[in-house]
């Protein structure tokens, strides 16, 4: 079976930082996804108790295949956290908790500003899942052997 293979060029990647930037909570959860290869639903659903900033690690509790695991919490992603920590909701644990008229969905919806921004960047042919490609590819690239990549992005199987 044939996947979709799509990643980030370098200027690619800048454009849309670029263009998730004014929207803060956008701009935190590419930069996570970017940093970690974790899936979209793994990094909307984050909650504090999940970060460990001594450690400098993010603990995904229930993943895909059902199996726990790490990520390390690295350069911007871990200084963005850190800000948003200082100001963050003491009556609700979600990193990015749903705006006030949709309190009964699990987390932000991020659509609307996402497309804005894809568009924005001029990426046309773009999806979320596509930045977890493209932080595989920049493992890859910086010399992580494909075991090691596995492990971070939660795949059983080297096939993946």
């Amino acid at each position: 079976m044939n996947g979709r293979v799509r990643f980030l060029s370098d200027d690619e990647r800048g454009s849309l930082l670029k263009a998730c930037k004014p929207h803060a909570d956008l701009y935190l959860a590419v930069v996570l996804s970017l940093t970690t290869g974790a899936r979209q639903g793994e990094i909307m659903s984050l909650r504090w108790g999940q970060i460990d900033f001594a450690r400098q690690v993010i603990t995904l509790h229930e993943t895909k295949n059902g199996e726990r695991r790490a990520l390390p919490l690295v350069g911007e992603a871990f200084t963005l956290l850190q800000e948003r920590s200082k100001v963050r909701n003491l009556k609700d644990d979600r990193l990015f908790p749903p705006k006030a008229y949709a309190k009964k969905a699990k987390c932000l919806d991020l659509t609307v500003p996402w497309n804005a921004a894809r568009k924005a960047a001029g990426l046309s042919d773009f999806h979320w899942h596509d930045i977890r490609h493209t932080a595989a590819s920049y493992l890859a690239m910086s010399g992580v052997s494909l075991v090691e990549i596995a492990k971070v992005l939660g795949h059983r199987t080297l096939q993946m």
